[in-house]
């Protein structure tokens, strides 16, 4: 595939009218998802299929939500545009869990229609799915999988399209020591791929001013025994490597506790209904790093009037990986192998970075890790960190 040709491609895409279409068709393996469209029209003969792999539903269903929206905001403006040659989205929950992500991987391979998936959503059920994805020469596009390792496993058809852990860690750990400037840090994880991978490395680039660290069992509803070594270390700050419903419990205990360092967490807690409104006022002041961003103006005004809301974390990540493997079927992309060809040389701008991937599929554009605070109940842009 062309440079010339994706770069035309994808230009076509970002000047799409912004009118919702959805594609009909579903089985019993996936459902075909349109989302609060609102003009709908049903695309009778789809020349392929793409899928995305998520949590729909489940404790972590809040953080999929966006990933949604972004890729099917993709596929109806692409389908605006190519009534004649529309592709279907079809969706594949995992709620996260890596244990359902084999089974689901194979449901998507054994779809012949699939020709890309954006996805996996988290880095535990990347690790599980990837192996069927490889075999069956699928190519994958993640806009959130963010576990340092993932790039290492050798799967030709891994793809992100964002900073990993090995630079959201070290990114967390100098705005720490250079902003927050504590005498002490303490580090809790929640034993996931995700969250001590993340935690890990901020533990690593904090070094000796680490006094403390533990894990906690996301599952139990008491994480007092990590609370009770926080509060007799008493760092200036603390970290959590993990996701939001169990950050919520956290800050809330931590506070009741009498604990008040400065929580800083990364981004899987950045939900603004999953953490912010449902911590309250332990919430208050916390920190949020994210590898991920809102995306320009014209996407933002497009989101707003498609979803009425502003856009949710990773929407603009999905939103991106959708529409790589839109525009390569677009430019004549036809079956599994050619998606796989276009998408290892595919250059081509998108609303988050110019977007392209390096021999072992991480993108050449992830340097940036955003920070957000919580104030007066809303998640709020701080400052880039590089």
């Amino acid at each position: 595939m062309k440079k010339s040709n994706l770069l035309r491609a994808g230009a076509v895409l970002v000047s799409l009218s912004f009118v919702g279409v959805a594609c009909g068709g579903s089985d019993n393996a996936a459902s075909d998802t349109t989302a609060a469209a609102s003009t709908e029209v049903t695309c009778d003969a789809p020349v392929a299929s793409i899928a995305l792999q998520f949590p729909e539903t489940g404790d972590a269903a809040n953080l999929g939500a966006p990933m949604l929206k972004g890729a099917q905001l993709a596929v109806d403006q692409y389908n605006a545009a190519n009534a004649d040659a529309c592709v279907t989205l079809k969706t594949f929950d995992t709620q996260g869990d890596p244990a359902k992500a084999p089974a689901v991987a194979q449901a998507v391979v054994s779809d012949a229609t699939i020709l890309g998936l954006v996805g996996p959503g988290f880095s535990g059920e990347s690790k599980a799915a990837l192996p069927l994805y490889d075999e069956a020469g699928l190519a994958t596009i993640t806009g959130s999988a963010t576990n340092a390792e993932l790039q290492n496993a050798g799967f030709k058809v891994f793809h992100r399209i964002l900073a990993n852990d090995a630079v959201q860690g070290p990114a967390i750990a100098k705005y720490i020591s250079e902003t927050l400037k504590p005498a002490s840090v303490g580090i809790i994880d929640d034993a996931s791929d995700y969250g001590k991978g993340l935690a890990d490395a901020v533990k690593t680039a904090a070094g000796a001013t680490v006094k403390a660290s533990d894990s906690i069992d996301p599952k139990a509803a008491d994480f007092s025994a990590a609370v009770s070594k926080m509060k007799d270390a008493n760092p200036e700050v603390i970290f959590y490597g993990g996701y939001y419903g169990e950050a919520v419990k956290l800050s809330t205990q931590l506070r009741d506790a009498g604990v008040k360092s400065t929580l800083v967490f990364g981004d899987g807690v950045k939900d603004q209904a999953g953490y912010a409104d449902a911590a309250g006022p332990a919430a208050e002041g916390a920190l949020i790093a994210c590898p991920c961003k809102d995306g320009d103006a014209t996407f933002v005004a497009a989101w707003t009037a498609k979803y009425n809301e502003v856009p949710g974390t990773y929407g603009a990540e999905y939103y991106d990986a959708a529409n790589v493997l839109l525009n390569v079927i677009k430019a004549g992309a036809k079956d599994r192998a050619a998606v796989q060809t276009a998408v290892n040389a595919y250059d081509a701008a998108g609303i988050t970075k110019q977007i392209k991937f390096t021999e072992n599929g991480e993108a050449t554009e992830a340097a940036t890790i955003y920070m957000y605070k919580v104030e007066g109940g809303k998640i709020t842009y701080v400052a880039d960190i590089k």
